[in-house]
């Protein structure tokens, strides 16, 4: 096939189509794993379902259930589930080589092409790519490595609301204390500076702006600034666990000024925000900054092999053979589903696509929002939205947004949360969603608002 059939032949037919929920298999499977898998697994407590097959937009249970994906596995799938255009890739490489550590490769080589023709004005034709391990985490690991070697440096400025991964380096970065609490200490010179979040901290967009670019300029120039060699600053452009916050204009090239006047790098993690989630291929596009290196994964697989790779400019590319390395950075399966997932979202204009529907779907929630004064903000770029919402008393309300996220479950369509409350309906579906899915999708969004506030307001 030339480039694949379709967005709208993707999916099942009958979504959403759901009996009572769990179903009986599901709730089989549910128990055994709880017997025999990790106490660390964690969607299923959020979500009890056991999945069976996939198509689009579309998922089906082992009860066989259906229902919308609006959350793509977290943000891999964004060519949607088993894409027919980069299966067939992936069935051919399969069945002739699957791993290659870093030998040169056809798909390997085709994946790094590829992802220099899609790279951010500033990077394309100037980069060089690493690939490290199957994860996020590795990306970030292998940038934080990069800024260290290159600098000499060893502190590093992240930002409060930021996750970048679970491994020793990204955890250092990440800022939820809860989450990485028990595994201190890790690495000792970071530090959180303030994330733009206007309405979080009641602020005018400028102000908030300002202040963070205060702090983070203080903590490089000050003498007492407290960071005595820093060696990058890392940074998403988009927050994604944070709660979908989009800072507003002027932060990225504020941070790249700060950046520039102290010969530190300036590091993207656009491992949730890229890859053309944001309508764009990487969210700081949107402010026409260049970065000095992208981290990038989730949805670079393709249709959800593990791959990682970090991008960077070619100056900085100082590493001798070996200093950065991995076993699972020749996987030539997932690197061949990666390039033909660009190929796919390019010949049938993804990236348009899910800025249209994005500011549909954030229409339909400010329609919501109009009627509710619970759902209190509405934010987000392309198909990454974020709806956060409130209590009575202006607070917080995650158990409003977990109530909201089970009635989706019960009738069919899959969300998932965010934010430093849990606070935060947070929406990232495949990029081949139809306006046909959406508006379905967004049609039990609206009844789970007002089920749930009533129901709230009655208690």
């Amino acid at each position: 096939m030339a480039a694949g059939p379709p967005i709208e032949d993707l999916h099942f037919t009958d979504a959403p189509n759901v009996d009572a929920v769990p179903g009986p298999r599901s709730r089989e499977l549910l128990t055994k794993q709880r017997e025999i898998d990790s106490s660390a697994v964690a969607y299923p407590e959020d979500i009890p379902v056991a999945f069976d097959e996939g198509r689009g937009a579309t998922v089906r249970d082992v009860d066989g259930n259906v229902f919308i994906d609006m959350f793509a596995g977290i943000g891999v799938l964004n060519v949607g589930h088993a894409n027919p255009y980069v299966m067939e890739a992936v069935h051919e490489q399969a069945d002739k080589l699957v791993h290659t550590v870093d030998f040169p490769s056809e798909p390997r080589l085709e994946l790094i092409e590829k992802l220099d023709e899609i790279a951010p004005d500033g990077l394309a034709g100037e980069q060089r790519v690493v690939f490290g391990g199957p994860t996020g985490s590795d990306a970030v690991e292998a940038a934080i490595k990069l800024a260290k070697y290159n600098t000499g440096g060893d502190g590093l400025i992240a930002f409060r609301g930021a996750y970048h991964g679970a491994t020793s380096g990204a955890m250092s970065l990440t800022s939820n204390k809860g989450f990485k609490g028990h595994y201190t200490p890790l690495l000792a010179d970071v530090v959180h500076a303030p994330y733009p979040y206007p309405f979080a901290q009641d602020r005018d967009p400028q102000e908030a702006i300002d202040r963070a670019l205060e702090e983070v300029q203080a903590i490089v120039e000050d003498p007492y600034g407290g960071l005595a060699n820093p060696a990058g600053i890392f940074v998403e452009p988009i927050q994604g666990e944070g709660g979908v916050v989009v800072p507003p204009e002027g932060f990225l090239r504020g941070l790249r000024d700060v950046a520039d006047d102290n010969d530190l790098p300036l590091v993207f993690d656009e491992i949730q925000s890229g890859f053309g989630r944001s309508g764009q291929w990487w969210a700081s596009e949107w402010e026409g900054v260049t970065p000095d290196v992208v981290t990038t994964a989730k949805a670079l697989g393709g249709v959800g092999f593990p791959l990682s790779a970090t991008m960077y400019r070619e100056d900085l590319d100082t590493w001798g053979p070996g200093e950065h390395a991995g076993t699972y950075r020749g996987h030539v399966v997932a690197m061949r589903a990666g390039a033909r997932a660009i190929e796919y979202v390019q010949e049938h204009g993804l990236l348009a696509h899910a800025r249209d529907l994005g500011e549909y779907i954030q229409a339909r929630l400010g329609e919501i929002a109009g009627d509710n004064p619970r759902l209190a903000d509405v934010r987000g770029r392309g198909l990454f939205v974020g709806a956060e919402f409130v209590d009575g008393d202006g607070a917080p309300d995650g158990d409003a947004v977990d109530a909201i996220q089970q009635y989706c479950y019960e009738h069919g369509v899959l969300v998932w949360t965010a934010g430093r409350y849990g606070s935060v309906l947070r929406l990232l579906p495949p990029l081949v969603l139809t306006r046909e899915l959406a508006e379905t999708a967004l049609d039990v969004v609206a009844d789970a608002v007002e089920h749930v506030t009533a129901t709230r307001r009655a208690a």
